[in-house]
């Protein structure tokens, strides 16, 4: 079947319509992967403060004494952070607890984990925080520590 010129038409028109919703697909696909990115920045901060914690808790209550316990907690959570690849200067450490037989003492590492900043109010704004705690007793049979052993069970 032949056709008669001028019948079929060689221009296309609206071949482009509709590249502005491929712009904004890469758009929206960018700032995903931006917050996802960031998201795993944070749950990758939160095991390294979560091993900080741990570490400073063990060197508080295995310190020779009292009066080295607390620089011995800070110096292993900075070793710790810094074995992840964590710059220390942003972590927070704080103690609670005494350092004498059956006490409990408890190390809460806080560390800023900077955000991604998104236009228009998307993501998240200047610095995420991220915390973790952890418990450790100090030993009641050691030696050089003071207080009783009331925590151990007579027999």
């Amino acid at each position: 079947m032949s056709r008669s010129p001028g019948t079929v038409r060689d221009v296309e028109e609206g071949a482009i319509a509709g590249l502005e919703a491929v712009a904004l697909g890469i758009l929206v696909l960018v700032v995903g992967v931006l917050l996802v990115v960031n998201a795993w920045g944070v749950a990758d901060a939160h095991l390294a403060v979560s091993g900080a914690a741990r570490e400073a808790a063990r060197a508080y209550v295995e310190a020779p004494g009292p009066d080295v316990a607390a620089s011995a907690a800070r110096t292993a959570a900075i070793a710790a952070l810094a074995a992840q690849g964590r710059d220390p200067a942003r972590m927070q450490l704080a103690l609670t607890g005494s350092f004498e037989r059956c006490a409990q003492v408890s190390s809460t590492v806080r560390y800023e984990v900077p955000a991604v900043v998104l236009p228009d109010g998307l993501g998240f704004d200047g610095a995420i925080t991220v915390s973790a705690t952890h418990a450790e007793r100090v030993d009641p049979l050691r030696t050089g520590v003071p207080g009783e052993a009331s925590c151990v069970a007579q027999r």
